[in-house]
């Protein structure tokens, strides 16, 4: 029997089963503290834990902005296409596609131009310091393409694809990152920044499909769907008095 939402590590879906946008940011949540748990495994652990923990710890400071992003453009496109107008959801989509790429340059500036200085607020360590340095552009890199994939995936929940949304994260991230991580820091001994490549795979992965998705998009179907499931749930909730 086939049953609904994330359960232990187990995802599995139910028919007419709506994902819940938490379910979505687990499957992501999970694979960034998988990478956590790899670096214990690397020659310098202690080092390579704390680079790890402070470059998460720094992303998800970073991700509340395409978050809210994201909800914003879900939000909006859903609206739209429920009240049937689809060419306003397809501007809305590439407004925010826009306002990401901005957000996403200005957030990689920062991040490269602080790099050298980064560090010394989670350590007086030389090491550790100039170990953050390295890490900051590939931390930015992964903060440039997290905003594109937020945005995307917002898209793709306003559309009511929270199961393909959940389906490409699985993928990306369990089929390609996770795998790629190992590779890069294991056999090719490139170490933590090994495992933050990894997710950048994961990353590319999740926006070639997202954005493949989008650009097939019929919107006019989409909004007529829409329509049509407002309609049944406006009907579900009429109540007659005898």
């Amino acid at each position: 029997m086939v049953k609904g939402g994330v359960k232990g590590c187990e995802l599995v879906f139910k028919p007419g089963h709506s994902i819940d946008i938490y379910d979505l940011f687990s499957l992501e949540y999970w694979a960034f503290e998988m990478v956590v748990l790899l670096a214990g495994f690397l020659p310098n652990p202690k080092l390579e834990t704390s680079i790890l923990s402070i470059s998460l710890n720094t992303m998800w400071m970073v991700y509340t902005i395409p978050s809210g992003l994201s909800s914003a453009i879900s939000i909006r496109v859903s609206n739209e296409l429920g009240a049937g107008n689809s060419q306003a959801a397809r501007l809305s989509v590439l407004i925010s596609g826009i306002m990401c790429l901005a957000e996403g340059l200005l957030v990689v500036i920062i991040t490269v131009s602080v790099r050298d200085v980064w560090g010394y607020l989670y350590s007086n360590e030389e090491e550790i310091v100039k170990y953050v340095s390295i890490m900051m552009p590939i931390l930015a890199t992964s903060n440039f393409m997290d905003g594109i994939q937020c945005t995307l995936s917002g898209a793709a929940r306003g559309c009511g694809w929270q199961k393909v949304c959940s389906f490409i994260n699985l993928c990306a991230y369990y089929a390609f990152g996770i795998p790629s991580a190992v590779i890069f820091a294991f056999v090719l001994k490139i170490g933590g920044k090994g495992l933050w490549l990894g997710i950048i795979c994961a990353m590319v992965v999740q926006i070639i499909a997202l954005l493949v998705m989008m650009l097939h998009t019929n919107w006019d179907k989409e909004a007529e769907t829409a329509r049509a499931r407002t309609i049944v749930q406006e009907s579900d909730d009429t109540v007659t008095f005898a």
